[in-house]
């Protein structure tokens, strides 16, 4: 009988202390913690149990459902969020991408020069070209050089070309002379012959 007669005093007395431990659920300033804190502060201990009564219970039990929902409220609005972030991050990773790929062709341009569909480094292309210049300066030089030398040939054949012309045609004129101071001599030698006869 003591027992109940204990608890009828221990009820009396939460009663009385109800106040503090009502304060948990009617301050609004406070967070879950302080509430739990002032619940705990302001009931009565019986032994190693705690004495709260039961409004107070499903008062605090309410507000701790409603922080729960307003915290999944929060981590929903959150993740929303962060799914949002985590599109524009992509968004913004696969911009920056493009943009690599982009200077990285600029780049690639710069330093490169595209002959006959063929990408050339503009070093490899200026010494390509340079041999190229080179290669048909020697093959002018070559085949002038040819042209002189064979200019010179010809110039020489025609010089004795010439030369044995002018000397035929000498031997040519002695010949006739020679003839003609023949036929002339033959002639007079003729005329003698017959001047003679006569």
């Amino acid at each position: 009988m003591r027992n109940p007669i204990l608890l009828i005093l221990l009820f009396v007395a939460s009663l009385a202390n109800a106040q503090p431990a009502l304060k948990a659920i009617e301050d609004k300033e406070l967070g879950l913690q302080e509430r739990y804190q002032v619940m705990k502060a302001g009931s009565q201990t019986y032994e190693n149990y705690k004495v709260i009564r039961e409004n107070i219970l499903d008062g605090f039990w309410k507000i701790t459902l409603d922080s729960v929902r307003d915290i999944k409220k929060t981590l929903a609005a959150s993740n929303a969020e962060i799914g949002s972030l985590k599109i524009e991050i992509q968004s913004l990773k696969d911009s920056i991408k493009t943009q690599q790929a982009s200077v990285e062709d600029i780049l690639f341009d710069s330093t490169h020069i595209n002959v006959l569909g063929i990408p050339f480094s503009k070093s490899v292309f200026i010494v390509i070209v340079a041999s190229i210049i080179g290669a048909l300066i020697f093959l002018v030089a070559t085949v002038f050089g040819r042209m002189k030398y064979l200019n010179s040939l010809a110039n020489e054949k025609e010089l004795i070309a010439t030369s044995i012309t002018n000397e035929f045609e000498e031997y040519k004129k002695k010949a006739l002379d020679k003839q003609t101071k023949l036929s002339r001599e033959l002639q007079n030698e003729r005329n003698r012959i017959f001047e003679s006869r006569k």
